[in-house]
């Protein structure tokens, strides 16, 4: 096998009677056009229980990195402690697989990215909590996207985050401060044990972080960099350094 295989993890959809596993295209093309990787959808298959139904140790036994994309629906808050507001999208499958894949993939040394809804459900994944209604808090900005905005505006640079001083994404950009969209409701409010803080935003909102002691490069990040990767060297810098540790695993597992 000459290039990684990266899952994605899928959220579910019912259309008519079937439910349907799907991943945004942008999050496979990324894969494809920034990373030279090979992308396969990981199913959010669940029993009735809300319990993951697969082997996931085997699957992360095959796979050379994980990537959690967004989403439209957001992590359910009774795993952090809280009750939902009515007519909140949720998706309990998705949820039963990120949240039980995130701490496997970090156990296991397998490289992840996790983005948007990714990076709440990492969040989530280590205890953390989550505001649900950000643009609700007076502390914050509104960090949600103008949905009647064409696409290449929407996805367009909204604010700026300031990096942690020495952290994983300052050394990977060679600056103190970056430039990034923003198409979200919710966001961190009490930081997951263990995680360590890499990005705030110009209010203060977390907007990255890393679990420093993971065997291998882990990322979370609220803005989307999948999106025009390519032509931004932030986002082309968390891609290739994902990319650099995915393909590190598959030289070590061809070695074996």
């Amino acid at each position: 096998m000459s290039k990684p295989l990266i899952g994605l993890v899928c959220e579910v959809n019912q259309d008519g009677l079937h439910p349907y596993h799907r991943v945004s295209e942008k999050y496979a093309r990324a894969v494809v056009d920034a990373m030279g990787a090979v992308p396969v959808l990981i199913p959010a298959l669940s029993n009735g229980d809300n319990q993951v139904d697969m082997d996931l140790d085997a699957l992360l036994g095959h796979l050379h990195g994980v990537l959690l994309p967004g989403g439209y629906s957001n992590v359910e808050p009774c795993h952090y402690g809280e009750t939902s507001r009515k007519g909140t999208q949720h998706d309990k499958a998705r949820d039963s697989l990120a949240l039980a894949l995130i701490p496997a993939a970090i156990k296991w040394g397998v490289p992840l990215l996790a983005i948007c809804r990714g990076f709440q459900e990492m969040n989530v994944a280590y205890g953390g909590s989550l505001h649900q209604h950000v643009e609700e808090l007076g502390d914050y900005n509104d960090h949600r996207e103008n949905k009647a905005d064409a696409i290449e505006i929407q996805y367009s640079h909204s604010h700026s985050i300031t990096l942690a001083t020495n952290g994983v994404l300052e050394q990977l950009y060679g600056k103190p401060k970056a430039q990034v969209n923003s198409l979200h409701g919710q966001g961190v409010n009490r930081v997951g044990k263990g995680l360590r803080v890499e990005a705030t935003s110009e209010d203060g909102l977390v907007e990255a972080f890393t679990d420093p002691n993971g065997q291998s490069f882990n990322l979370a990040v609220q803005w989307h960099p999948e999106y025009q990767v390519t032509k931004d060297d932030l986002y082309q810098s968390i891609f290739s350094a994902f990319a650099s540790a995915c393909n590190t695993r598959l030289q070590s597992q061809g070695s074996r």
